[in-house]
């Protein structure tokens, strides 16, 4: 039974973006089996309409010895990985795509070219990296952030990948995710810096410098998502035990975090970077192709949930 249920989360997301057309997606130098195939399944789906960028004669190539059919997609031919990051995002400056897929580039490649001064789409906001975790111990999705774009963040980026959090959230219709801010300990304590973050944060959402979502913390990880463990320490709180999004302290923390819940408890790691104007599908080499759906998805649903709230005609649930 477990088996029938341990990827029922990232079903649903798949099966939200049945009632939506596809997203115009370009995708920078998909240039390997993982990457490539992965485009093709998210778009036979109809999850996304891919555009092509990169090599045009080795794409075709690979997409012949893989049997893959990529005749009704738009390839847009770049000569190496770093001409089709810069293309891809100028593509996106001029408004030819929604959204922006990692193909089989290095990702400090492509986001050096979605930072860039000049000819990036940065916007005021800090860019941050979100996983969307299939817990098969969890009863709904976890989001862990950041654990791939900043490295050691100030309580002013915690601020912005917080929110980026909770937008995602509120796109995948999370009304009011509950965001438990991660720590070694419960108590605030001037030894660790963390939970200093975390009890400002806590406040700032108190004030609205942080909108959407229910913060508490510091909370160590197990009282974060185990309502038990939280009662045993007898913690009153509304986040405690049924978190949504948990935001760690570093890159080094979230990074350990998410990659032990896919190794040592079954899950899979969608994921997108946020902050930009379009979200952007960050895939791995080791992705399977159901979590490379699943980060599509996510990206598609967040994508239309912004053009309907640009729009004004109310939420993507309407």
């Amino acid at each position: 039974m477990t088996d029938m249920r341990k990827h029922a989360k990232y079903d649903a997301l798949i099966y939200a973006c049945h009632a939506l057309a596809p997203v115009r997606t370009v995708v920078a130098h998909p240039c390997d089996e993982a990457s490539l195939r992965g485009v093709v399944e998210a778009a036979d789906a109809k999850i996304i309409h891919p555009i092509l960028v990169g090599p045009e004669a080795r794409i075709r190539a690979l997409a012949a010895s893989l049997n893959l059919d990529i005749g009704g997609l738009q390839l847009i031919d770049t000569p190496f990985s770093h001409a089709s990051a810069a293309r891809a995002v100028e593509m996106i400056r001029s408004g030819e795509a929604d959204t922006l897929m990692k193909g089989s580039l290095h990702t400090d490649e492509l986001l050096a070219e979605v930072v860039n001064k000049d000819t990036g789409i940065r916007t005021a906001r800090r860019i941050s990296h979100v996983f969307i975790m299939d817990v098969p111990t969890y009863a709904k999705p976890l989001f862990i952030t950041d654990a791939a774009v900043n490295i050691f963040p100030t309580l002013d980026d915690k601020v912005d990948i917080v929110q980026n959090a909770i937008d995602l959230a509120q796109a995948l219709r999370i009304d009011r995710p509950k965001v438990a801010i991660l720590s070694a300990v419960e108590t605030i304590t001037s030894k660790i810096p963390s939970t200093i973050d975390a009890a400002a944060l806590c406040k700032m959402a108190d004030r609205g410098q942080i909108t959407g979502g229910v913060l508490d913390g510091p909370l160590a990880f197990d009282n974060a998502i185990s309502g038990d463990a939280a009662n045993i320490k007898h913690i009153t709180s509304s986040v405690a035990g049924d978190a949504d999004i948990l935001l760690v302290p570093d890159l080094e923390a979230g990074n350990m975090l998410a990659k032990e819940l896919s190794f040592l408890a079954d899950a899979d790691a969608a994921g997108i970077v946020l902050g930009a104007r379009v979200p952007i599908i960050l895939t791995s080499r080791a992705d399977n192709v159901r979590t490379r759906m699943a980060s599509c998805a996510v990206a598609a649903l967040y994508a239309h949930a912004r053009r309907v709230a640009a729009l004004g005609i109310g939420k993507l649930s309407d």
